[in-house]
Formats: structure tokens, sequence, C-alpha cells
């Protein structure tokens, strides 16, 4: 679908003072940014474009000075996201969030003063509707880090500061900025550089912004740029939910060694993500430190999940395998795990038995036929032989057998070394995840591997040999803290980790999307009420000190898929989420009455 940021129709409409009376006669022939491409060039102005430009001078103008929230504001969140609030000339206040990376809004329009705990009104990019002079002023700071929009911009400030003393140059250098974004926006993708990333959804409604976020700090801005924000209030780190991340965004997107070539065993080991899978931000900044630093001298690889069951740790860890795009093991520890367990163990080896073994009878050929598996003990056949004359023959030919095995030093017991899958991973560039470490019950297990941690070095395994890590290698440890039989983690180990992340139970609407696109249960109002009532138990747990079971995620779904059988939401939370919260009967009885009862009958 082509970009219709600047359609044709943008061009019909009035441009704002002082250039409105160039409305009739915008172009200017003979001049054009460097972007144009026609053998004759040309530069026109676009009323959109002016009024977002003008606005940006007027907030720009404003710092130092009196800044005041009818100029509007303008910010940035990371590297990806760019937060705007634009004055419109309706009286509106226009909030939009752009995303650098894949050129998507998010926008809507409020009434001053804004309310921010109702829905917006929608933003329309029609001819009827909104210009899009909102969503041109929220990707402003893209466009002037640009060289040449950057020298137009300055250039017309100066005009725009001194009062316009020469308006038909200030018109021309106009022209040439509006002709550098729209070459830009409209026909980047085909440009070598210079490109302004901007996607509008089908028939021009750009997907609305929600309350939640706002409460929730998604998109709260980490860097003021200029003015004064009304809706979206600056924050340190934000609490940004999953969906914002598109899975075409992130699959892949962080190789770390792009010249790999993996064998189709090996893309097979690579995680592919579910269609219902909400991708964590905390999962996309791990991808991020692991492939930025891929090329210094001590590369992130080691990682820490923690968090409550439920919280989405281990498929966290295969997204981060799917974001790097790199085969995906694991290993989960008891409380009698041992260092040969991480990294090997010898063991009989029973795919190459002994040529005398071998040539015994079994029981079942001494069953069916005694004479021959008696020939085949002495090589002598006799027909009337009976089975037991056999089995005491054959209980004698082993004995004999093991006797003069002993007798030459030899039992003729063979063994091998076999890889685990820390092991395995270690040499081949894998990503391996680590479950449960802090249930093994001596902390120093752990201890061992610091060689391996410590500065991606190496690692001698039980047989002698020297393994030496692969530089792709990513160790994740995924662990609960909290639960009974849990025990503090090694400070060597935790001094060895790049990141620590702890992951926040998901909000109630990542939790019901995901828990409806499990199960695909069509009850959606019914699904949102079981999100709360299980939010509702969880915190009831914690603060009454109810630690013999649990209730999320997990727990959630089992709870509706049991629905979707019986049809009966209370029979089905008996089975389910209270049965799994707590083995006590009177406390299973103050949570049906003090969640469940509460919730479902309002």
């Amino acid at each position: 679908m082509p970009n219709n940021l600047i359609d044709n129709w943008t061009f019909r409409r009035t441009l704002p003072d002082p250039f409105k009376d160039y409305t009739d006669d915008p172009t200017f022939n003979g001049i054009a940014s460097k972007y144009c491409t026609q053998p004759r060039p040309k530069a026109t102005l676009h009323a959109a474009t002016l009024r977002a430009v003008l606005a940006y001078m007027e907030l720009e103008t404003a710092v130092g000075g009196s800044s005041t929230e009818a100029l509007g504001a303008i910010g940035s969140q990371g590297n990806n996201y760019t937060i705007a609030e634009y004055p419109s000339k309706t009286g509106e206040l226009h909030v939009v969030i752009y995303n650098r990376l894949n050129g998507k809004f998010i926008a809507g329009r409020y009434s001053t003063p804004p309310d921010t705990e109702s829905n917006p009104d929608k933003y329309v990019l029609k001819e009827a509707d909104n210009s899009g002079a909102a969503l041109l002023f929220a990707l402003l700071p893209t466009a002037l880090a640009e060289e040449e929009c950057n020298g137009f911009y300055q250039t017309l400030k100066e005009h725009h500061d001194n009062g316009y003393p020469d308006i038909d140059e200030a018109a021309k250098t106009a022209a040439l900025l509006c002709d550098n974004l729209y070459r830009r926006i409209r026909y980047g993708a085909t440009l070598p550089s210079g490109e302004i990333k901007s996607s509008i959804t089908s028939g021009g409604v750009i997907p609305a912004v929600k309350p939640f976020h706002i409460e929730q700090g998604l998109y709260a801005p980490t860097n003021v740029i200029f003015g004064e924000f009304q809706v979206i209030k600056p924050g340190g780190a934000s609490k940004r939910t999953a969906e914002a991340i598109a899975k075409e965004d992130f699959v892949g997107k962080y190789i770390l060694s792009e010249s790999r070539i993996f064998t189709p065993e090996e893309e097979r080991m690579i995680p592919t993500l579910p269609d219902w899978y909400i991708i964590p931000p905390e999962i996309k900044r791990i991808c991020e430190h692991a492939k930025l630093t891929s090329n210094s001298s001590q590369p992130m690889r080691n990682f820490l999940l923690r968090g409550v069951s439920g919280t989405g740790k281990t498929e966290g860890t295969k997204a981060l395998a799917a974001g790097v795009h790199l085969p995906y093991l694991f290993t989960t520890f008891s409380a009698n795990s041992e260092i040969f367990e991480l990294l090997g163990q010898f063991i009989p080896d029973v795919d190459q038995p002994s040529a005398s073994t071998c040539s015994y009878p079994s029981f079942q050929d001494i069953m069916l036929d005694p004479a021959t598996a008696y020939q085949k003990l002495t090589g002598i056949y006799e027909e009337d032989i009976t089975e037991d004359i056999v089995y005491q023959k054959l209980v004698e030919t082993i004995a004999a057998k093991t006797k003069a095995q002993f007798a030459k030093g030899t039992t003729q017991q063979r063994f091998k070394y076999t890889d685990t899958p820390l092991v395995n991973a270690i040499r081949n560039g894998y990503l391996i995840e680590l479950q449960e470490p802090t249930v093994i019950a001596n902390p120093g297990v752990l201890v061992g591997l610091n060689s391996l941690l410590d500065g991606c070095s190496s690692v001698v395994l039980p047989n002698g040999e020297v393994i030496k890590r692969h530089p792709d290698t990513i160790v994740v440890l995924t662990t609960n803290n909290d639960y009974a039989g849990c025990k503090a983690m090694n400070q060597s180990v935790i001094s060895r980790m790049n990141l620590v992340v702890d992951m926040e139970e998901p909000d109630e609407d990542t939790l019901a999307e995901r828990a409806i696109a499990v199960t695909g249960c069509t009850d959606k109002s019914t699904v949102r009420t079981m999100v709360q009532v299980v939010k509702t138990i969880s915190e009831y747990c914690r603060a009454n000190l109810i630690t013999d079971g649990c209730c999320g995620s997990r727990e959630l779904i089992s709870w509706i898929q049991s629905y979707m059988i019986c049809g009966d939401i209370r029979e089905a939370a008996h089975y389910t989420i209270l049965a799994s919260a707590s083995a006590d009967a009177e406390s299973r009885s103050d949570l049906e009455s003090n969640c469940l009862d509460t919730l479902i009958a309002a």
C-alpha cells in the first residue's frame, strides 16, 4: 500500500500564515531538494508540513523563555519512540507516538484541558478530517537529523525570528524544506539514503492512544526535547508492555554473527514464536545488549531472569533465542544436581556389546528350541535336552567367561563420555537455559562454572578435554527466588551475570489477550473477569501469607479451558485456581468468598 502521509489531497489545503497568499500558486519551478530525481526540478509548499514546522519553531523559541503548555511538547523514549503533543488549530491537543524503527503511529485527540482517564477521540488522516500536521510534527526530530533538511530549517527559522523581511525568499526556503520531507517520506524506500519511515493504516485511521498505557507509563518520554507535556508525563524507565513489539521487527533481527550458517537440524532447534506470544520489552532489551556488544572485548552473553511462576521466563528465553537466531537447549536442576550433570559424565557403552555376550541364546530361544540353544552354547546338538539343563549350562558358561575375564584383568565393560546440553551449547554457540538453579542443595555447584561464565573463557570436562566457549554462546539462568525449596544464589555467580532482569507479571490486558489466544475462548468478557479474579487471588495470597500454592497465568489458562468444557465458571474454579492456590480448605474458602464471589457477582 502506498504511503499516504503526504497524499495528493493534502496539497489542496490552505497554507498557514505567513504563506497563506501562496495557496493558489504554491509551486516554485527550478528548485528542489537533493532527493528530487525529476528532469525539471520543482518544490511545493505543503500546508500540513508548514504547520508542523512552524509549531516546532514556536516551541523551540520558547525554550529559555516562558514556555507554556499551549505550545505543545516533544520528547523521546530511548532509540525507538518520539512522543509529541501538538496544539492543533482546532483547539484540540493531538498526542502522537511515532515509532522511528518501523514508521508506525499511535495517536489521539484531546479537548483542552485533556482528560487522560478517558479514551481520546480518534485521529483520522482524511481530507474531511485531520491533515496529518500532528504526525509530521512527531517525526521532525528524525527528519532534522539529516543535514540538508536541518539547513533549510535553520534558514527558515532565521526568517521566522526576524519577522520575515523577505517573504519570497522565506517561501522558497519553506518550499525546499517541504520538498525534502515530501520526497524522503513518499519515496524514501527507493532512495539510497535519507528515508523517513512512515506507515499509515488502511483508511487513514491511526491506532488510538489507550488511557491504560498512559497510566502505566508505556510511552513516557525519558528525554524532553522541548515543551511541557500535559497527557504523557515524562518519567524514568517506563513500564512498557510487549504488545508494542511486532514479531517481524524482532525475530532474527539481532543475529550475533551474520556469517554463521546452521544445518537444517540446527535451524529446527531455533524456537518459533507462537501467534499468541507477546514479546516482553525486557527480552528485546537483552537482545539489544547481546547484539551491540558482540564486537567488544567482553560481549554480554550471561543473563539472569528472576520472577514468580507464570511471568514467562522460559518463554522469554525462547523468544531471546528467536531474536538472536540461535538454537535453544535447556537443563532443569533438582535438589541433588551435581557439577557432572552440567559438564558431562561417563556411562556404560551399551551400543557396542562384546561378541561373547551377543553369542548367548536368550531365555526365549531356550524355551522355544532347547536343542538349538544347547548347541549354541556347547556345539553339541541333543534332541532330548531339557530346558533346565540348558539354563544350567548358560549359567555355567557365563560364570566361566566372567572368571576368565577377571583373570585377564579386564571385564570387557566399555564406557563412553556424553555431552550435556550445556557442553553442546558451549561447543557450538547455542543458547542454553539453566532452569531453577536456586533449588540445588549444594550452592557451590554453579560455582564450578565460573571459569566458563567469566569472560567467555574455557572449562575442563571430566574426560580431560578443554573446550573454549563459542563467542555466540548465551547462558540464561531462570529462577524463582521466593518459592519453597529455593535458596540464595552464590554471589560469585550473580556477579558474572551481565544483566539481571526481574520479570514482572503481565498486566490484565496482556494476560487476557494471551489467554484468549492460547485457549481460543471467544467469550472475551468472561475471560477478562477471570483475569481479574486470578490477579485478586494472587494479591490476596501475598497479603495473607498463603504460600502453599500458586495462582498465575498457567492456572488461568487451565481455568478457562475447564470453563469451556463444563460451562460453569464457578465449578471450573474449584478444580483449577482455587485448588492450586492452597491445599488448606479454610484458605480456599476465604479465597472463594473474598475474591471469586465478589468479582463474579459484580
